[in-house]
């Protein structure tokens, strides 16, 4: 009776834990979905809301709290040469999504992207009095992902909107930029991501500049 008992609860617990698996999942890639078309700062407000709850309920994952900080760094894009303070304000809660995500995982090339994404967000907001601080911190970061993962297509694609931006008294160039988003382009053929959870955003920018580069 007793090893029934055990055996019993011992499948309540599998299935229960399957169940939660399988909600999490479809939580996440009915957002993830949504983040190829979501364009306006309201919409990446609901996402971020969104993955923040998923995470909060989840505690041990580290993918929802990466995506709610990539959608912070997103909505302070969106008010670029409009408000700075609103750039500032959206950098603090990546950084603090994006903190979260790094306590719970070991460091990897897509953490990195984001860290050197918020750098850049907080320096766009001021560029003058910033770049001293906030570029280091950018470059580091970068440099950083690329060494975790050196076929990540993120990496080319940050560094190539960072050529395609800069002024050429400053280091930009939009040769270079080509070069790296075409570089971005191979690597997405071949980029197989650890699960469907995992990032693989990016295709969409590097045909849009690339357009753009012609």
């Amino acid at each position: 009776m007793k090893q029934f008992l055990l055996f019993l609860s011992l499948t309540v617990l599998i299935s229960t834990a399957s169940a939660q698996s399988e909600r999490y999942e479809k939580a996440m890639l009915a957002n993830i979905g949504a983040l190829d078309t979501t364009r306006s700062a309201g919409g990446y407000q609901d996402l971020a809301n969104t993955f923040q709850r998923i995470a909060d309920a989840e505690k041990t994952q580290w993918l929802p709290y990466y995506y709610a900080a990539y959608c912070h760094v997103m909505i302070g894009y969106t008010a670029m040469g409009q408000d700075p303070a609103k750039m500032d304000v959206e950098a603090d809660l990546a950084d603090a999504m994006l903190n979260k995500a790094m306590a719970l995982t070991q460091a990897n090339s897509e953490l990195f992207c984001v860290k050197k994404m918020i750098a850049t967000l907080r320096m766009s907001a001021d560029p003058m009095t910033r770049y001293q601080t906030q570029g280091p911190i950018a470059a580091e970061a970068l440099a950083k992902a690329r060494a975790l993962d050196a076929n990540n297509p993120r990496v080319d694609i940050l560094e190539a909107q960072d050529k395609f931006y800069t002024p050429e008294q400053f280091g930009g160039s939009k040769v270079e930029a080509k070069e790296l988003f075409l570089s971005a382009q191979k690597k997405f053929e071949s980029f197989k991501p650890a699960s469907s959870l995992h990032p693989n955003w990016g295709k969409g920018q590097v045909m849009y500049f690339l357009s753009q580069l012609k």
